[in-house]
């Protein structure tokens, strides 16, 4: 966790001992470094068991895409990315995009263990809890109880909408008591709802380390899972509370930060709209606490920021959403991709081809967003284009620029240690404020009330309008022809404003790993992502080759063939379709 040194305790524990004859005395060699039941239930253990079931959020031990910030499923199965880089390079990542997953993928599998890891160390916070030593005060156990049942939601969440039908396994199941017997035939919702509320009840308003989970977190949280189920009225009430009395476990009040490049900059992430993030650390003496899942996700070639991997490529029809129209409000009816408003782009050019960047009205957030040739990238010079590109004729001519550090920060909040400059202290905000007025904003409309869903958009519009934030060139002038304005008309249609409130969340929330499941929870996966194959396809024909969302299949991943072999079918249920 940023700003704080925390010695990770990484303990093995013996459950059990085979019992040799008197011949094979020989083999019976006591284990090293092994830790007795009282130091795991005295205080530093338990805190250090709870610190290991928060390092799993970031997918530690597996492969790194395992990470809760979902750039796979969210931003590149969403429609925000593509899998950026060329055709052969991490091929497993091309299903991802074209919907052609299968139950032998090797990364599906590595998600399902990388949660059900953060599960199993959150289970062991709380079944060590009850023997705690005497050091350990009813207030500790209140807390670190809640702390281990925030993740293990937080684990359980992320296996809901990625696999929907999956095992509950609690503390009081472990090996040998019939963990490998839970089936998978019962819906897990409340198990979620209930974790997430005890965190609410029992977890302090400020925590000692500004990156655990405190109460308000929980109700954001929780909030979201009500949102995710459709009761738009329970989440509403958690909403209001979290709007108007949530702080951070620091201390501060929720709300949004001036400067929107804010959120992803690593010297000023700890701030009013992180309610909750996966801490990240550079030069710690360990690259496992830095954030290298992202790292994948720099611009490509020898003089880009990292130089290293070109990965998460922002699509053409991302970079198009962020046209609007002369008021400065977007193009919530499609018209962004038509050949009259679509951003003109230098794909197929190399850099040192002339060529002019778009000069029609688009959302300051674009380039904030998306890095594109002719424009700032942070503090590295103007997007060179092509040269900053692995394969423009499978990625496209644009470079993530969300979760990048600034030169002035190399080796300092990038990992000096590390083999690529590409492994940074940035945290990944798993829910910040904006997503809460967002979320908010959706509840609103469900319940009549789309004055105030109008107000939560307009706050986050207003932010975006902060013209000193916006993207200036090195003369102090405006990098773009930004043009973005606030809902002046009262909503009156709700149709309308549910779809302006989706549009709002695309563009605030892009490359942040949140699309897919905002399009399958609103049950407009299939329309919308067939919309967006069929466009871009014609950019990027290779790249898109055989991509077919199916309804019905493709709103989940498949159960890892690996697990229906281990526990057999009896047990495990595949998902439809696969």
């Amino acid at each position: 966790m940023r700003t704080h040194t925390i010695t990770l305790l990484v303990a093995t524990i013996l459950l059990s001992l085979s019992t040799f004859s008197c011949k094979e005395k020989f083999l019976e060699i006591p284990a090293t470094g092994q830790l007795s039941a009282n130091q795991l239930t005295s205080k530093a253990g338990l805190e250090g068991l709870l610190v290991a079931a928060y390092a799993e959020m970031n997918g530690r031990g597996f492969r790194r895409v395992t990470s809760s910030d979902n750039w796979m499923r969210g931003s590149i199965s969403g429609g925000d990315a593509n899998k950026g880089s060329n055709s052969g390079d991490y091929g497993d990542l091309i299903p991802w995009m074209t919907y052609q997953l299968y139950p032998s993928l090797f990364d599906i599998g590595q998600k399902w263990s990388a949660m059900y890891e953060g599960i199993s160390r959150s289970n062991a916070v709380l079944r060590m809890i009850p023997a705690a030593t005497a050091d350990v005060t009813t207030a500790d156990k209140q807390r670190i109880s809640a702390e281990a049942r925030f993740l293990r939601g937080h684990y359980y969440f992320e296996l809901k909408r990625l696999f929907n039908m999956v095992p509950f396994v609690d503390e009081t199941l472990t090996y040998g008591t019939g963990i490998e017997k839970v089936p998978n035939n019962v819906d897990i919702w409340p198990k979620i709802e209930a974790d997430f509320k005890y965190a609410q009840d029992n977890l302090p308003e400020l925590q000692t380390l500004v990156g655990r989970a405190n109460k308000w977190a929980a109700a954001a949280y929780l909030a979201k899972t009500y949102l995710y189920q459709k009761k738009y009225t329970d989440a509403k009430t958690l909403f209001d509370q979290v709007i108007a009395n949530g702080k951070t476990p620091g201390g501060i009040k929720y709300g949004l930060v001036a400067n929107y490049a804010d959120i992803f900059n690593a010297a000023k992430e700890t701030n009013s709209e992180s309610i909750f993030a996966i801490q990240a650390a550079a030069n710690t003496g360990s690259t496992d606490n830095a954030n290298t899942d992202l790292g994948l996700n720099y611009p490509y070639g020898s003089s880009a920021p990292g130089g290293c991997c070109g990965y998460l490529q922002p699509s053409f029809e991302l970079a198009n959403s962020f046209r609007v129209d002369a008021n400065g409000l977007p193009l919530v009816d499609g018209s962004y991709n038509s050949s009259a408003n679509q951003l003109k782009t230098d794909q197929g050019l190399f850099s040192d081809q002339a060529f002019t960047p778009d000069a029609n009205p688009v959302d300051p957030r674009l380039d904030w967003s998306v890095g594109r040739r002719g424009i700032p990238y942070l503090d590295w010079g103007p997007h060179p284009g092509y040269s900053w590109i692995r394969d423009q004729s499978f990625g496209g001519p644009y470079s993530p620029k969300k979760f990048i550090h600034y030169k002035s920060q190399a080796k300092t909040l990038s990992d000096a240690t590390a083999s690529t400059d590409t492994y940074s202290a940035i945290n990944y905000n798993i829910i910040r404020f904006a997503d809460v007025l967002l979320m908010a904003a959706e509840c609103e409309i469900e319940v009549g009330s789309l004055e105030t869903a109008r107000t939560y958009v307009n706050m986050v519009r207003t932010r975006a309008a902060n013209k000193d934030a916006w993207v200036k060139t090195t003369d102090g002038k405006n990098a773009a022809n930004y043009v973005i304005n606030t809902y002046t008309t009262a909503w009156s249609d709700k149709v309308a404003a549910r779809t302006a409130v989706q549009f709002e969340r695309k563009l605030e929330l892009s490359g942040e790993g949140h699309r897919f499941f905002d399009l399958v929870r609103w049950g407009i996966a299939p329309a919308a992502l067939n919309a967006f194959l069929a466009y871009e396809t014609t950019k990027l024909p290779v790249a898109y080759s055989g991509g077919k969302f199916t309804a019905g299949r493709d709103e989940y991943v498949p159960i890892p063939q690996t697990q229906i072999d281990y526990q057999g079918k009896s047990v495990l249920t595949q998902n439809p379709g696969y």
